[in-house]
């Protein structure tokens, strides 16, 4: 047996809904800590008197009433955790857990019985239902009948609204009337407001931002009264859940929150925290209606009769007195804003100040949120959707829901980052979000010409985009220069037999009419390239050329195949291999061996048929072919040999050309046709001068006929 026993998903009742949480016992205490709310029940080990494990609608519960008078009931427990609880209570708390039945007879007439703060309704000494007094809201009586109302649960799918008891007529000798007995008993323990004596002391005309409007702040010993110009609220000590002490961003003003469960109400509109704005500057002299007795005696010291300070310090002074709960600050964090613990943020398009606290995030004023950090379930760092000065936190709850806080400024990154990191919180995108902490400017704006990495990034993706379309033109400006590793692009340009830009700058045309030509000889050169690209893809096989030989599992394969097939008829292709290589595995070194040389041979034979397939003319470097890529540059030289000659060297100029340097397409077309040109050279020594100037001007003056369809 351990020191401890816990049990997950524990229910517990409260004004008609169940809410899970974790329940503990140890040697000191039983805790028990609510999933939705975070309230922490603590039970001292001591003051345990009676614990019974019975039969519920959620499996097996157990009741447990304390010596203070208290009754907790917890349920949800299996069959087989009563042998290991029993022996706990018994070994640790000296408690016997006893089991009892519940009464399913459906009878309407028995016995009430009033047992601390429930009514228990029982019939032949077994408990029917039980009703927590703390429930009741209100208690009429009429002639033999009491009328129970109860408090409504906003969270509860069905409430019950009142229950009737008819309580008969006693003998005529007692004096007491049994229905006001019966009435008395439940307001004894009931959750009835009524304003009875004097207050403790007096706020007057405090600034409520959550229900707007200002106060007067009557504080009574067991609930605390709102009293306005239009509404009123009666808000009892056991329904405050913490308290937060905030200070404003400006320093010079200072929230005080109340957190409620249940909320207060206005018509349909639920306020689950009261929030109070307090100046700093305001001071006040407080004296309690009390005597100083009487003060001592039953706050312990932590309020004197008379008290002077600020008045939000008074009023969270009280306030912690009477609901007996600690008031929580900000702790360590400071935002960008010298002195300041808080952000400034929007959340549902209401600007407000975020507070990272300790053990969560609180949001005021509008509309107020609080996240614990244990119902987290992660936070996400995002972009802001309209503009990058500034990004959104976004926190996401176990249950599902998300809170997004929006336009914080960009400044901001680096210490909530390392506060949420701090906290060891699961956060989404945390390798992006650190390669951002390293960077400054990652949420800079774009009109500040800084460095944006996302938009960088989306730039590159549309460039690839159209590229990819064919409808990128930043392609056609390398055009303009002569590059020599690109055999495509000068080869086309010498089969375009000179462009106008060529004939214009050669002597009878201006060179603004070459330069106003020059882009549509571009875009030519590129339709012509785009032409061209596919024709390095259609590379067919030859048929004759000799096949690859085989490794030496797929020479075993082969031989092995319809052997497999025999033995499992019907086996599919993709079993085949996997059988296969399997019994490639179980093969002994010898057989291997013998079908590595097998595959050895193949391969030599190989090598062998390859070598005269080539020797015959086959393959893609065989001499037939370059034969056939020579002839081809003779053709392009003829066509635009004689236009070079009539330029004098000025258009290899303007392309930034190089009396040094001449491309591979030019070199090989030269020396191809360099047998030819000598003996052009010879025949044209035997004729006159005339005839040759006149072959000249007919080249030159001709215009290429695709210059004229452009045209």
């Amino acid at each position: 047996m351990g020191d401890t026993l816990e049990f997950n998903e524990i229910y517990q009742e409260s004004k008609g809904s169940w809410n899970d949480g974790r329940l503990r016992f140890s040697k000191q205490n039983l805790v028990y800590k609510s999933s939705k709310t975070g309230k922490v029940d603590n039970i001292p080990a001591a003051e345990l008197s009676q614990a019974t494990w019975r039969r519920v609608c959620l499996g097996h519960g157990i009741k447990l009433a304390t010596s203070t008078g208290h009754v907790y009931k917890y349920d949800g427990f299996r069959d087989t955790d009563y042998e290991r609880i029993s022996e706990f209570f018994k070994a640790n708390y000296k408690v016997e857990l006893t089991e009892k039945d519940m009464c399913v007879k459906g009878w309407n007439w028995g016995t009430a019985k009033f047992s601390g703060p429930l009514l228990s309704f029982d019939v032949n000494d077994s408990s029917v239902f039980e009703i927590p007094l703390a429930s009741v809201s209100q208690c009429a009586t009429g002639k033999n009948e009491v009328t129970l109302e109860f408090h409504q649960n906003d969270d509860a799918e069905v409430s019950l609204m009142e229950v009737r008891f008819y309580v008969p007529p006693g003998p005529a000798d007692e004096g007491a009337d049994p229905v006001e007995a019966f009435a008395a008993n439940v307001l004894s323990k009931a959750d009835v407001i009524q304003a009875t004596g004097d207050a403790v002391c007096v706020f007057k005309e405090l600034q409520c931002l959550t229900p707007r409007g200002r106060y007067d702040i009557l504080i009574y010993p067991a609930f605390l009264h709102l009293h306005g110009k239009t509404f009123d609220y009666k808000i009892p000590y056991t329904t405050v859940l913490r308290l937060f002490l905030l200070p404003h961003k400006d320093q010079r003003q200072m929230f005080f929150v109340i957190s409620l469960d249940p909320p207060i109400k206005q018509g349909q509109t639920r306020y689950h925290f009261l929030i109070l704005l307090f100046s700093k500057e305001e001071e006040l002299c407080l004296t309690l209606n009390m005597s100083e007795e009487e003060v001592e005696k039953r706050y312990e010291g932590k309020l004197t009769k008379n008290m002077s300070g600020s008045l939000y310090e008074m009023v969270s002074r009280v306030m912690k007195a009477l609901v007996n709960r600690k008031i929580t600050v900000p702790g360590n964090f400071q935002g960008n804003t010298p002195g300041a613990q808080c952000i400034t943020c929007s959340y549902k398009a209401q600007s407000g100040l975020l507070y990272p606290l300790e053990r969560g995030f609180i949001y005021v004023h509008k509309p107020p949120v609080h996240l614990r950090f244990e119902e987290i379930s992660c936070v996400n760092f995002a972009r802001g959707t309209t503009t990058t000065r500034s990004f959104d936190f976004e926190v996401e709850t176990k249950q599902g829901n998300q809170f997004t806080f929006s336009s914080i400024e960009r400044e901001e990154y680096g210490k909530l980052f390392d506060f949420v990191n701090a906290k060891k919180l699961n956060i989404k995108n945390r390798g992006f979000k650190e390669g951002m902490k390293s960077k400054n400017n990652e949420y800079s704006d774009s009109d500040e010409d800084q460095h944006d990495a996302y938009l960088e990034r989306m730039k590159a993706e549309g460039k690839i985009r159209e590229e990819g379309d064919g409808s990128n033109d930043s392609d056609e400006e390398t055009d303009e220069s002569f590059n020599p590793g690109e055999e495509s692009d000068i080869a086309e340009e010498y089969d375009s037999n000179a462009s106008e830009s060529d004939s214009g700058s050669g002597g009878d045309g201006s060179n603004d009419e070459g330069k106003k030509n020059k882009p549509a000889k571009k875009a030519k050169v590129v339709k012509e390239r785009k032409e061209r690209k596919p024709r390095k893809e259609k590379k067919q096989k030859d048929t004759n050329a000799p096949k690859r030989p085989m490794s030496s599992y797929m020479l075993w394969l082969n031989s092995s195949r319809e052997h497999i097939k025999s033995e499992n008829p019907g086996i599919s292709i993709t079993e085949i291999s996997k059988k296969a290589g399997e019994m490639w595995k179980q093969i002994g070194k010898e057989d291997k061996e013998g079908w590595d040389r097998k595959a050895e041979e193949a391969r030599k034979n190989y090598e062998k048929a390859m070598k005269e397939y080539r020797e015959s003319g086959g393959g893609s470097s065989t001499p037939a072919k370059k034969e056939s890529k020579k002839a081809g540059g003779k053709e392009d030289k003829k066509a635009g040999g004689k236009k070079r000659k009539s330029d004098g060297g000025e258009k290899e100029k303007e392309q930034g050309g190089n009396d040094s340097f001449k491309s591979r397409e030019f070199i090989s077309s030269e020396e191809s046709s360099s047998e030819g040109e000598r003996k052009k050279a010879k025949k044209a020594k035997g004729k006159p001068k005339g005839k040759e100037s006149e072959e000249e001007e007919e080249v030159m003056t001709t215009p290429p006929s695709s210059e004229v369809d452009s045209d």
